[in-house]
């Protein structure tokens, strides 16, 4: 499994909307191993892409076709600014089922001292998280660097605050990230997914 984020400022919402779809609709049919992802903006029109690949190999593949860099640099155009990558092979699925029922995603980011530590807790995470019906789906995914991506979807916001009084993550933060120093809090109030199988 492999994850890539993309992240940046863009003010242009419905075209990079509009862009994500596009490459949805036209280019992921054709697209070896990709298998779906979650896409949004924070309030500070920060726009937020986690895209799952079966593989490393498949990302790389597609991020060289033509079709796809004439993709990219239309898209690339939206972000008023360098968009920031991070590159994951590091990826444990806390819970994989209803992602696309999620109407609030929290994306929690940050950089552990122990890169491995954060891969062997997704067992201890999923267990938690069983525990909070208004969490359907997470996931885990580490750089090479350290820097690490969680993205965890609720029912709603609303949920996920009465589960949670002090922060909607405040139990997985305290068991996911114990190490960690400078996290950083991304809200998607209106997320949208796109997958493979529909």
């Amino acid at each position: 499994m492999f994850i890539q984020v993309i992240q940046g400022k863009c003010f242009r919402h419905h075209d990079m909307r509009g862009a994500i779809e596009e490459w949805r609709d036209e280019r992921a049919p054709d697209v070896v191993g990709w298998l779906g992802g979650t896409y949004g903006f924070t309030e500070d029109d920060v726009f937020v892409a986690v895209v799952r690949f079966a593989s490393r190999e498949d990302a790389r593949q597609n991020t060289e076709t033509r079709e796809h860099s004439e993709w990219w640099a239309r898209t690339r155009r939206l972000f008023a600014g360098e968009p920031v990558f991070h590159n994951c092979s590091q990826v444990a699925f806390a819970v994989d089922d209803g992602f696309d029922e999620a109407r609030f995603v929290q994306v929690i980011q940050g950089r552990a001292d122990d890169p491995d530590h954060l891969e062997s807790l997704a067992a201890e995470m999923q267990e938690l998280l069983d525990e909070r019906p208004e969490v359907i789906g997470a996931t885990l995914a580490v750089d090479e660097d350290g820097t690490f991506t969680e993205t965890v979807a609720f029912t709603d916001e609303a949920s996920a605050r009465r589960g949670a009084p002090q922060n909607a993550l405040t139990d997985v933060r305290a068991t996911v990230s114990p190490s960690t120093a400078e996290l950083r809090y991304l809200d998607l109030r209106e997320p949208w997914f796109a997958s493979r199988w529909g």
